[in-house]
C-alpha cells in the first residue's frame, strides 16, 4: 500500500481515510436505483411463482443462477439449465457478463460479479440482478462496496428481520452508493481483487495439502507405507487391541467448579464454548461435568458433517476443561503416542468398529446409542510405539504446513477487511 495516502477529512469532505496518490477529488453518492440504464433494468429480481420447474431444466443451454453461486463467490459452480425458450421466456431475468447477483435472504455481505467468460442465464427467485452500464459506476468497484461493513450495515437496518431477514429491490435500490472517479474506481477493484487472488491461492495450496494428507494418511494406515526403525529394518505387523487395553475412562466430576466449558469443533476439536459459540451454552451448575486435564480425549456420540460415527478429539488447548457427561472421556496409557492416536481418530479408524457395537437406527436426539463397555470394547489396530511415532511426526509435519497456510489466509482476510473499511466513504 506504498502508493496510498492517508486523509483526514472535515465534515463537508466525502473523501475516504485511505486513498491511492493522485486522486484528491471529493466522491459523489447516489441512491443504487438511480443510475439509469437504457437497455436493462438496474434491479431486477428472480421470477416468483413456479415460474421455473423441474421439467424445465436441460442437460446443457442457459445456466440457472442462485444462492448456491452467491455463496460460493463461484459463477461455475451448479448444474442447472434452460432451453432458448425458457431463457426467452424469462428474459427480464436474464443475467449477462458484468451483472452483479447479490442473495435476497439472510446472506448479507455476499455478492456475485458474473466475469466476462460466465454463462448467459437466469436467476432464481432469491435473487436480485444489478446492472450497471452507464459509464458512472463500475460493476466490480460496485462489488467491493457491497462487501463493505457499510453497505452490510445498511441493508441489515433495510431489511425484514435483521442479520436473518429479507431483501427486495426497493431496499437494495434506496442504498446510498458512494462513487469516486472512473479511474480511482479501477484502482480501488485491481487492488482489492489482488488480494483476492492471493486468499483464493493460499484457499486452493490449503485444499491440495489437505488432499495430499488424506493420501498419505490412507497409505500410512493401510499399510501400503511402511517407515524403517533405526537400523533401516521393517517394523513388525500391527496389533489387534482393544480400547481398553489402552486407555481407562476418565469420570472425574468438577469438583473444583472449573468454569472452562468445552464443545467438540471438527475444526478446532476440543474448544471453550466461550471462544467458540461467544456464550457458554452450559447448565449454570458445572460440579456434576467431568473434568479433562491436558491430553486427555472425549468422544462426542452426535453424528456430523465428516463424523458420522462421532467425533473423537484431544484436549490440546488448555490444562483444564468441562464437558457434559453426555460425552465419553477417557485417557491412554504409555503404551501409545498420544499424537498418533490423535491422528488415528482423526482418519476415523474407528468408526467401522463403532458402527459394529452402536444399535442400528437407534438415535436419541441425535445421539449414536453405544454403550460405555461396548464403546472401551472397540478393536484397534496399531502399529508398534515406535512406528507410532515415526508416523504422528510426518504426519505433524504436514499439520503444521497447513496451519501456517490457514494463518496467511486469516491474515490476508483480515488486511482486506481493513482496506474495505478505510478506501471507502459512509453511504
Amino acid at each position: 500500500m506504498s502508493a496510498v495516502t492517508t486523509h483526514i477529512k472535515t465534515d463537508k469532505q466525502l473523501i475516504p481515510a485511505l486513498r491511492f496518490k493522485g486522486f484528491e477529488e471529493d466522491w459523489n453518492k447516489r441512491k443504487l436505483k438511480s443510475f439509469e440504464n437504457k437497455d436493462r433494468k438496474v434491479l431486477k429480481a428472480g421470477p416468483f411463482g413456479s415460474a421455473i420447474k423441474k421439467e424445465d431444466y436441460v442437460p446443457k443451454g442457459y445456466k440457472v443462477y442462485g444462492q448456491e453461486q452467491v455463496i460460493k463467490g463461484d459463477p461455475y459452480f451448479g448444474s442447472y439449465f434452460v432451453d432458448e425458450k425458457k431463457f426467452n421466456q424469462l428474459k427480464t431475468c436474464n443475467v449477462i457478463p458484468g451483472d452483479l447477483l447479490i442473495s435476497l435472504v439472510g446472506t448479507f455481505g455476499k455478492v456475485l460479479l458474473i466475469p466476462e467468460n460466465a454463462q448467459k442465464g437466469i436467476i432464481n427467485p432469491r435473487l436480485l440482478r444489478i446492472s450497471i452500464s452507464n459509464n458512472e459506476v463500475l460493476s466490480n468497484y460496485l462489488k467491493c462496496f457491497f462487501l463493505t461493513s457499510i453497505a452490510i450495515k445498511a441493508l441489515i437496518a433495510r431489511s425484514q428481520g435483521g442479520t436473518m431477514g429479507v431483501l427486495n429491490s426497493e431496499i437494495v435500490g434506496s442504498i446510498q452508493v458512494p462513487y469516486p472517479s472512473l479511474p480511482e474506481q479501477q484502482k480501488i477493484a485491481s487492488f482489492l481483487s489482488a488480494v483476492d487472488e492471493k486468499i483464493q491461492q493460499l484457499t486452493k495450496k490449503k485444499a491440495l495439502l489437505e488432499q495430499y494428507k488424506k493420501g498419505v494418511m490412507q497409505q500410512l494406515f493401510s499399510g501400503q507405507l511402511r517407515f524403517k526403525d533405526e537400523n533401516g529394518n521393517d517394523f513388525g505387523d500391527w496389533r489387534k487391541l482393544q480400547l481398553s487395553d489402552i486407555a481407562e475412562r476418565v469420570k472425574t466430576k468438577n469438583k473444583i467448579d472449573n468454569q472452562n466449558v468445552l464443545t467438540i469443533s471438527a475444526q478446532l476439536g476440543l474448544v471453550s464454548q466461550l471462544e467458540y459459540f461467544n456464550k457458554s451454552v452450559s447448565a449454570k451448575n458445572l460440579r456434576g461435568y467431568y473434568l479433562l486435564e491436558r491430553n486427555d480425549f472425549a468422544y462426542n456420540k452426535s453424528y456430523s458433517n465428516g463424523y458420522p460415527m462421532g467425533a473423537i478429539k484431544r484436549l490440546n488447548k488448555y490444562d483444564l476443561g468441562v464437558v457434559s457427561t453426555l460425552y465419553i472421556c477417557f485417557k491412554f496409557n504409555k503404551k501409545v503416542s498420544l499424537d498418533f492416536m490423535e491422528q488415528y481418530f482423526e482418519r476415523g479408524l474407528q468408526n467401522k468398529e463403532i458402527e459394529k457395537v452402536a444399535q442400528e437406527g437407534a438415535r436419541n436426539h441425535g445421539l449414536l446409542n453405544i454403550g460405555i463397555n461396548d464403546f472401551f470394547d472397540i478393536d484397534l489396530k496399531i502399529p508398534s510405539f515406535e512406528e507410532q511415532e515415526k508416523i504422528a511426526a510426518y504426519l505433524s509435519r504436514i499439520d503444521t504446513k497447513i496451519e501456517s497456510v490457514i494463518h496467511q489466509i486469516t491474515q490476508t482476510q483480515t488486511f482486506k477487511k481493513g482496506l474495505l473499511q478505510q478506501m471507502f466513504v459512509a453511504a
